[in-house]
């Protein structure tokens, strides 16, 4: 699974003119599965970016999570994060998951959010979104699981 996700003073996404989802400060994070993920790679993304600390604290470091700041999370599927530009001019996204693959693991990372104390505003899958945010910073972090779960631990 590959994420985006962008520290924020406010974010939202909107599908055919109305909001779904709406935040304050906080996490966007634009989700996107591939064809080898499972639930296990899905928790495990969840708690890194959830449990990351990277808003500042009273000596300007980041140090801080979204519990300590009341942050919220807004959560986008977003297939395009497995394309592949390599060749010609458009990409191809045959690396990405198939969407029954997709929609069943991003509707369970809101549930994984939910379960781990952030009840996400979210889009819908497959939908045509327009999303809209204010970054803080801007901090924006890639995270992938294919990296982040064969790092070997420091």
């Amino acid at each position: 699974m590959r994420a985006i996700l962008t520290r924020v003073k406010s974010a939202s996404v909107t599908i055919d003119g109305e909001i779904t989802g709406k935040i304050g400060r906080g996490f966007l994070i634009l989700l996107g599965v591939g064809p080898g993920d499972t639930e296990k790679e899905c928790r495990y993304l969840a708690e890194k970016a959830l449990g990351l600390r990277i808003f500042k604290d009273e000596n300007d470091k980041m140090n801080l999570g979204l519990e300590q700041i009341g942050g919220e999370v807004l959560v986008v599927s977003q297939f395009t994060l497995y394309g592949n530009c390599r060749k010609g001019r458009r990409p191809s996204f045959v690396e990405a998951a198939d969407p029954e693959l997709g929609n069943r693991l991003y509707e369970k990372f809101l549930e994984i959010c939910e379960e781990l104390g952030y009840p996400p505003q979210h889009g819908r899958f497959g939908a045509d979104m327009q999303v809209e945010s204010v970054n803080d910073g801007p901090v924006t972090l890639i995270l992938d699981t294919d990296q982040l779960m064969n790092e070997p631990r420091r």
